[in-house]
C-alpha cells in the first residue's frame, strides 16, 4: 500500500493553497463565463466574514449549503469552513420531506441555496426553528427571492475582515461537513466528515484520477460532488460545470475546453452509450483530443456501456468506489493501466482493504466472497446523533455493507449490498449479477431485480425490465418481457431463475442515481408473497395498466402570469399527444401559488413518449424559472371501477 503524506491543513486550505500557487489560472468555467483561483478565493473569504457575523463567531455552527453544479457552491463550500463553521451539504433534488429531515436533523442555523430551495424553506419555515437566514445564492442568474430570503449579494455587503484565523484556531480534526447518506437502506443518516477526512481524500482522489494543474475536469453531474470539488483543487486544475443534460453535448463541451478528464454517473453514461447519435459523430466531438478518461462512481457501470464507449471514444472508462462515510473514494481503476470489466479498481493510496465472511467474520482469501472492509485517512468521525466509534469494528475497520471478491492483485470486484441479497432455499442470489445478464439483452434499456417473498422457497427473483422500444400492445410487450425473461433465464442458475416480471416506464433510482431499492422492497412485500396461489407463474406480476394518473404538485415562485402562459403551451401540447385522456389543474384555496395538476393516460409508457419529446422539454425549461414540480408526492390507498 502507497504511502501518503497526510497535511495538516483545514479543507477551506486547499482553495487558499490553488489561489497562491496559481492566482490567475481558471478555477472553474461554465457557460455563463470563469472564476480564477484568486476570484474563488476571494469570494470564500467574503461568505466567510458573512457567516461569521451571521453566527457570532461561534465554532461548528451548522450551515446548509446546495451542491447545485455552480461556482457559488465551490465558494460558499470553503468559506463557511473557513468562517469556523460546519458545512451541511444538501441535495437540492431531493423532496420536502427530505430537506426537512437534512436541515432538522443537522440543526441548521443558515442556509444558502437556490431560489427553488429558498422557495420551498419558506414552506418549511415551521418545521425548522433553529433556521434563521435563508441566502439565495442564484440571483446572479435570474433567481427570485422569496420573502424573508436574503440576496448573496446583500448578504456579502458587510464589514471585510482582514484577517480570517478560524474561530479558536484550526483543528483538522474538527468536523467540516455533515453529508447524509442517500437513504437507499433507510432514513438518510448523518455523516460527520473531518477537514483530515476531506483534505487526505483530495490527495488521494487526484493520484487515482492522474491529476495535475495541466488538467481540465469536466463534470457532467447534476450536483456538484465535494470530492470533485476538492481533488481539482488539490491538484490545481481546471474543473468545467456542464449543466445541459444532454450526454451527447457534454461530449461537445468537453471538445470545446479541452477536457482531460470527463465525470459522469452510471444512468447518463447508460444514455450515452445507447444514443443512436454517437457512432455518427466526428472523431474531434468525441470528447475531443486531450481526453484521457471516462470516470464513473456511484453505482455499478454496466459491463457493455462500458466497452461501447470506450471503444467510441479510445479512451479508458474508468471506474471507482467509495461512500459518504469515506469522503468518498476508496477504491479506482487507475486510468493509464489496464483494468477488467466489472471491478473498480485497487484501494487508493493510503486506503486498506480487507473481506470478511458474513458468518464469523473472521478475514477470506483471495477470490472468496466476503463484506468489504476498509480503513484509511478518510474514514469519517462517525455518524450525526451517535456515540463516537460505535461505526467501527475491530483494529479501526468499516464494514461497507457491500458484498464482493479481491483477486490476488488487490483489484476489487462487487457484487451487491448485504441487504440487497436475498436467499432461494438456502442459495444465495444476487440482484446485481441477475441485472447485469438482463441488460445484455439489446431490447432492455433498464433493469432491477429484487427478492419477492415466496411461501415454498423464502425468496425468488423479482425483475422490473424497462423495454428499449416500449412500443405495441400490452399484449405484444408481454410477449417482449416474457422472452427477455426466457433468454436470461438460460443463463442463469435455477436459483437466480426470474420467477416474477413486470414491464416499468422507468426503474425507481434515488437522486444520485441509484436504484431506490428500499422503496422497492417495500413496495413488494406490501404486494405479498409470490407463492402459494393456484397457476403461479412466472408472470403473476405482469398487470396490464390501461390507465394511468400522474398527479405533481407546483409551487409557483416566479411572475404567474407568465407561468400560467407556458402551463398552457404545455397542456395543450400534451392534449394533442397519442395516448392523452384528460387533465385537471387545481389551485391551493389558502397558498394561492400552489397548485395541483391531475393528468390521465391510457398508459404510461404513452406518457413517457410525450415527456421525451424535445417539444416538451424546451417547454418545461421554460417552467424551470418559474415553479418548483414535486411529482410523486402521492400514491394510490384506495381504487374501485
Amino acid at each position: 500500500m502507497p504511502n501518503l503524506a497526510y497535511s495538516d491543513m483545514t479543507v477551506d486550505g486547499l482553495l487558499r493553497s490553488a489561489a497562491v500557487r496559481d492566482p490567475e489560472g481558471y478555477a472553474v468555467r461554465t457557460r455563463h463565463g470563469a472564476r480564477t483561483f484568486r476570484e474563488l478565493d476571494a469570494l470564500a473569504d467574503r461568505i466567510a466574514a458573512f457567516v461569521r457575523r451571521a453566527t457570532g463567531r461561534r465554532p461548528g455552527a451548522r450551515v446548509a449549503v446546495a451542491s447545485v453544479l455552480d461556482p457559488v457552491f465551490a465558494a460558499a463550500y470553503h468559506g463557511v469552513a473557513r468562517g469556523g463553521a460546519t458545512v451541511v451539504l444538501v441535495n437540492p433534488l431531493i423532496g420536502d420531506e427530505g430537506l426537512r429531515h437534512v436541515l432538522s436533523a443537522a440543526g441548521a442555523e443558515l442556509a444558502l441555496v437556490p431560489s427553488a430551495v429558498a422557495g420551498r424553506l419558506a414552506r418549511l419555515r415551521g418545521a425548522l426553528p433553529a433556521l434563521g437566514t435563508v441566502v439565495v445564492t442564484d440571483t446572479d442568474t435570474g433567481g427570485a427571492v422569496p420573502a424573508n430570503c436574503l440576496p448573496l449579494e446583500e448578504a456579502l455587503d458587510g464589514p471585510a475582515e482582514a484577517a480570517l484565523g478560524r474561530p479558536g484556531g484550526a483543528d483538522p480534526d474538527a468536523v467540516a461537513c455533515v453529508q447524509f447518506t442517500t437513504g437507499t437502506t433507510g432514513r438518510p443518516k448523518g455523516v460527520l466528515l473531518t477537514h483530515r477526512n476531506l483534505v487526505a481524500n483530495a490527495r488521494q482522489t487526484a493520484l487515482a484520477h492522474g491529476l495535475g494543474p495541466d488538467s481540465v475536469t469536466l463534470n457532467h453531474l447534476p450536483l456538484y460532488h465535494v470530492m470533485h470539488l476538492n481533488s481539482a483543487l488539490d491538484a490545481g486544475a481546471c474543473q468545467i460545470l456542464c449543466q445541459d443534460p444532454d450526454p451527447v453535448t457534454s461530449l461537445a463541451v468537453a471538445a470545446g475546453t479541452g477536457a482531460t478528464h470527463y465525470y459522469g454517473l452510471p444512468a447518463r453514461l447508460h444514455r450515452l452509450a445507447a444514443d443512436e447519435r454517437l457512432p455518427g459523430l466526428a472523431p474531434a466531438a468525441r470528447g475531443g483530443s486531450r481526453l484521457t478518461a471516462v470516470l464513473s462512481g456511484g453505482s455499478a457501470l454496466l459491463p457493455e456501456a462500458a466497452r461501447t464507449l470506450g471503444d467510441l471514444l479510445r479512451v479508458p472508462v474508468v471506474q471507482g468506489y467509495g461512500m459518504a462515510e469515506l469522503s468518498p473514494l476508496t477504491h479506482c481503476q487507475r486510468p493509464g493501466s489496464p483494468h477488467r470489466p466489472g471491478t473498480v479498481g485497487t484501494p487508493v493510496p493510503g486506503t486498506e482493504c480487507r473481506l470478511v465472511d458474513l458468518s464469523d467474520r473472521h478475514p477470506v482469501e483471495a477470490g472468496a466472497v466476503g463484506e468489504v472492509q476498509v480503513r484509511g485517512p478518510q474514514l469519517m468521525a462517525g455518524y450525526l446523533g451517535e456515540r463516537p466509534g460505535t461505526h467501527l469494528g475491530a483494529d479501526g475497520w468499516y464494514s461497507t455493507g457491500d458484498l464482493g471478491s479481491v483477486d490476488d492483485d488487490g483489484t476489487l470486484r462487487l457484487l451487491d449490498r448485504v441487504d440487497d441479497i436475498f436467499k432461494y432455499d438456502n442459495e444465495i442470489v444476487s440482484p446485481g449479477r441477475v441485472e447485469r445478464v438482463l441488460a445484455r439483452d439489446p431490447r432492455v434499456a433498464d433493469c432491477v431485480v429484487a427478492g419477492l417473498g415466496d411461501s415454498e422457497h423464502g425468496r425468488v427473483a423479482w425483475a422490473g425490465v424497462v423495454l428499449r422500444d416500449p412500443e405495441g400492445t400490452p399484449s405484444s410487450r408481454d410477449r417482449v418481457l416474457r422472452s427477455v425473461v426466457e433468454r436470461a433465464n438460460a443463463q442463469l442458475s435455477h436459483h437466480e431463475h426470474v420467477r416474477a416480471a413486470e414491464a416499468l416506464s422507468a426503474v425507481p433510482r434515488t437522486p444520485t442515481g441509484k436504484p431506490a431499492r428500499s422503496r422497492l422492497r417495500q413496495t413488494l412485500a406490501e404486494r405479498g408473497a409470490f407463492g402459494g396461489r393456484s397457476g403461479a407463474g412466472p408472470f403473476d406480476l405482469f398487470q396490464e395498466q390501461t390507465m394511468v394518473t400522474f398527479v405533481n404538485k407546483l409551487t409557483v415562485h416566479g411572475d404567474l402570469d407568465t407561468f400560467l402562459g407556458v402551463k398552457s403551451r404545455l397542456t395543450a401540447y400534451m392534449a394533442a399527444q397519442p395516448g392523452y385522456v384528460s387533465h385537471q389543474v387545481m389551485r391551493h384555496a389558502w397558498h394561492p401559488n400552489v397548485y395541483l395538476e391531475l393528468a390521465v393516460w391510457e398508459d404510461a409508457d404513452a406518457h413517457q413518449k410525450a415527456v421525451r419529446s424535445e417539444e416538451f422539454q424546451a417547454l418545461v425549461k421554460q417552467l424551470g424559472p418559474l415553479a418548483t414540480p414535486e411529482p410523486g408526492l402521492f400514491e394510490t390507498v384506495e381504487a374501485s371501477a
